[in-house]
């Protein structure tokens, strides 16, 4: 990594900035192909940050870099690209669009102040897309739209845009409009300045007057433009200028537009062709001045490492240090690698540290402590680092060799250590079995640091299965993890995921045990008679003793349960746990001499295995309570799905308007691939979540 180069050129040196308000921080939200990475690598060459632009196709951008990107040909992982416009510094964070990859997605939306909404003109706003949309708008996070790929030849801005204010709604509108000449855009016009941008001679528009009558939909659209502006502005007198047909000044227009958006209350859409350049320069320009700066945006909640003294703290680099981990690498030559968006104070070279990890015990991954030493601070761009002599709060940066440091880490100053919760995280819902082939302790090592690296992975390892279980977010998921074990070396496979099953007893029964030996010397004995029953669904385990006149001694007694416990746990059959029986100890035989506390734990194990041949086993297969969100135009198909996997449905209510959530018991056998198959029958707009509900008799 270090001085790495990229396909495109060497990166050009720029100053760290030293003022929050020179920065912005800005994710590209957008489904897989609506070129987003492209879109990237043409914001960087026309800023001159890269001297040539690279290609997805090639293997040569700058965000694209792991090799499992380059050959699936999208993004896998979140990337910073920083560049310069106007003195300013962008911070670019160019996410996955693919489903799987949503826990990426989180992290570039954790360490932006704004979200670009790239949305292609051949294609229009899929269901997640629209899903991330409505996160944002939770949190109030300012957005906009860009319309890419208009250049193609099944492009439609037109409908593009449409789509977008259905799916986003009222408050998205556009604010340029491309002209064709020829039947290929060469032009934007600009609906509130009136000016039109003409790209026809290169990348560099060259910025006229336009004083053409407008037709009837660009009229429209400059309306809705300006009704929108108004209806966000905090002048009211505004409003009454307007219905009485006054020319607003330009300027004051462009303020309230700039003051809307970074409220988060209007949303322009910007077309631009990242191919031929159309509208690279205006984009640039909207980020800068629309998007809020850190300083803006309130940083998340502190407190210490003991969830305790909650704090706010300011954009302020002379405040306390306090920064979180939003996304961790390997790199072959430098080691781990770890990209922090600094919220509070200035990260400096060589000075001590605090790294605290807490709240993600349920993927694997215990509370953490630990004193560092931050080494050099670098600008990412992609998978090179720049050197920098410090970051300040607001910017991104990464750090090497933080040893101790995980994705969701906060780093702070050790004379004030500060604790940030992780951002939520969707659970992995696809199990994968893998095993190693020689190195165990490699491949143990190799999972951790995957763990470090991506909060969206869990590993069960299953003391009944005896299997090690990585939990992904989907087949994609699951091959870029595989991938990443294998280029660190490990020899990895994955087997079928085996689901633990239990057993009770069909009915009540009696059991004999008898332990005698004789082999010289103090031998062996023992005998008991007990009785069992089965006891309802998840009752567990009860032993009563019934002895009367001393026949099994009391120091003996707790030998009997203690055997019938352990075989329980063992199984008639092997690794079959034997579950929800009461068994009662009602006689016994002992030896003044030969009787022990060994003799009687085989007696009692020999006479539950007795009982369990009188009564016959009821096989017991774990089931799951399975919650759907789905489309109501997809509830059909789910529902009967649910059935073929011999769900028992709970119940169905309504969601969001066309939206249901339905739940059911499935058997855990029949869930291994949901993840995968809801997500076929939904068109990828259904989600779900599933927790353990209990056994059933398994059905012959």
């Amino acid at each position: 990594m270090g001085n790495k180069r990229t396909g495109n050129g060497t990166a050009q040196q720029a100053p760290a900035p030293s003022d929050p308000a020179d920065i912005r921080n800005v994710v590209l939200v957008g489904p897989s192909g609506a070129g987003k990475t492209t879109l990237v690598e043409r914001l960087l060459a026309t800023t001159s940050t890269i001297s040539r632009r690279g290609s997805v196709t090639e293997g040569t951008t700058v965000c694209d870099h792991e090799t499992a990107a380059v050959e699936q040909q999208r993004s896998v992982g979140m990337a910073v690209a920083p560049l310069r416009h106007r003195e300013t510094k962008i911070n670019l964070i160019d996410t996955p669009g693919y489903a799987d990859f949503v826990g990426e997605l989180r992290a570039g939306l954790r360490a932006a102040d704004a979200a670009l909404f790239v949305v292609a003109a051949t294609e229009g706003v899929d269901s997640a897309t629209r899903t991330t949309w409505h996160e944002c708008a939770r949190v109030g996070m300012p957005r906009a739209v860009v319309i890419s790929r208009m250049d193609q030849p099944r492009a439609d801005t037109t409908a593009a845009i449409e789509s977008c204010v259905a799916a986003f709604g009222s408050g998205v509108v556009p604010l340029y409009l491309p002209r064709d000449h020829g039947g290929s855009p060469t032009e934007l016009f600009g609906l509130l300045t009136g000016s039109s941008y003409d790209y026809s001679r290169g990348s560099t528009p060259i910025v006229r007057a336009d004083n053409r009558p407008l037709d009837e939909s660009t009229r429209a659209a400059r309306d809705r433009l300006l009704e929108g502006i108004i209806a966000g502005s905090e002048d009211e007198t505004l409003l009454e200028r307007y219905l009485a047909g006054e020319n607003i000044e330009e300027a004051t227009l462009l303020g309230d537009l700039e003051a809307a958006v970074a409220r988060g209350g209007l949303h322009p859409v910007i077309p631009v062709s990242a191919e031929t350049g159309i509208g690279i320069t205006e984009l640039l320009d909207g980020v800068v001045r629309a998007f809020p700066s850190p300083l803006e945006r309130m940083p998340p909640e502190f407190t210490d490492p003991h969830n305790a003294n909650p704090r706010e703290l300011g954009c302020d680099p002379n405040g306390p240090l306090a920064a979180e981990v939003v996304h961790t690498s390997v790199d072959p030559y430098v080691g781990r690698v770890s990209v922090l968006r600094v919220f509070s104070g200035t990260m400096w070279p060589d000075r001590p540290a605090h790294v605290s990890g807490h709240g993600m015990a349920n993927r694997g991954r215990p509370d953490h402590d630990a004193a560092e030493r931050i080494g050099h601070v670098h600008s990412p761009l992609g998978a090179g680092l720049r050197e920098v002599p410090h970051c300040v709060a607001g910017d991104l940066c990464a750090l090497t060799k933080l040893v101790s440091a995980e994705t969701g880490d906060t780093v702070s100053d050790p004379r004030d250590p500060l604790l940030l919760q992780p951002w939520d995280m969707p659970d992995p819902l696809l199990p994968m079995a893998v095993t190693g082939h020689g190195d165990d302790d490699a491949l143990s090592r190799n999972l951790n640091r995957l763990l470090a690296a991506d909060p969206t992975i869990r590993l069960d390892r299953s003391t009944e299965t005896h299997q090690m279980v990585l939990w992904c977010m989907g087949e994609a998921h699951a091959e870029v993890v595989l991938r990443r074990l294998r280029e660190s070396g490990v020899d990895v496979d994955t087997e079928p995921v085996r689901v633990a099953f239990r057993q009770t007893f069909q009915g009540p029964a009696k059991g004999y045990g008898r332990h005698v030996k004789q082999s010289g010397g103090h031998g062996q004995y023992a005998v008991c008679d007990i009785e069992v029953e089965p006891l309802p669904r998840g009752a567990g385990f009860e032993f009563v003793d019934r002895i009367v006149g001393g026949a099994v001694p009391k120091q003996f007694v707790g030998s009997v349960e203690k055997g019938i416990r352990a075989q329980l746990e063992r199984g008639i059959e092997p690794e079959c746990p034997v579950v929800d029986v009461r068994v009662t100890l009602v006689d016994g035989k002992t030896h003044s001499v030969d009787s022990s506390d060994a003799a009687f734990q085989a007696a009692g194990a020999l006479a539950l295995k007795s009982a369990a041949e009188r009564a016959g086993l009821l096989t017991l297969e774990p089931v799951d309570e399975v919650e759907v969100r789905i489309p109501d135009d997809h509830l059909g198909a789910v529902l009967g799905d649910l059935s073929s996997r011999r769900g028992k449905v709970l119940g169905t209510e309504p969601a969001d308007t066309g939206w249901t959530v339905v739940r059911a018991h499935v058997p855990t056998t029949e869930l291994t691939r949901y993840a995968v198959n809801v997500r076929s029958l939904s068109s990828g707009s259904a989600s779900f979540s599933r927790s353990f509900a209990g056994y059933e008799p398994l059905p012959w």
